[in-house]
C-alpha cells in the first residue's frame, strides 16, 4: 500500500531538458551546493547516478577556478 502510493508521485525534474551541467554554468551548480559549501546528496538532488557524478565534477572544476568558493563561511 505505501510502495504504491510513493511510485505514483510524481517529482519534477531538477535539471531541465535545455540546461547543461557545465562548471561554467554556476547558476545552476549553487543549486545543488549546501549552504556551508557542500555538494548535496542524489536524493535531495533528485538526480540520476550519471547526472550526479557530472555535477560533482562540474562542481569540483568551478571551485578550482575560482567560480564557485570551497566553504561559505562567512565570519
Amino acid at each position: 500500500m505505501n510502495k504504491s502510493r510513493r511510485s505514483s508521485r510524481r517529482r519534477s525534474p531538477s535539471i531541465r531538458s535545455h540546461e547543461s551541467i557545465d562548471y561554467k554554468n554556476t547558476t545552476l551548480l549553487r543549486r545543488f551546493v549546501s549552504e556551508q559549501g557542500k555538494i548535496l546528496s542524489r536524493r535531495m538532488n533528485r538526480l540520476t547516478s550519471k547526472q550526479q557524478r557530472l555535477v560533482a565534477t562540474a562542481v569540483k572544476r568551478a571551485r578550482i577556478l575560482a567560480l564557485l568558493p570551497f566553504s561559505n563561511n562567512e565570519n
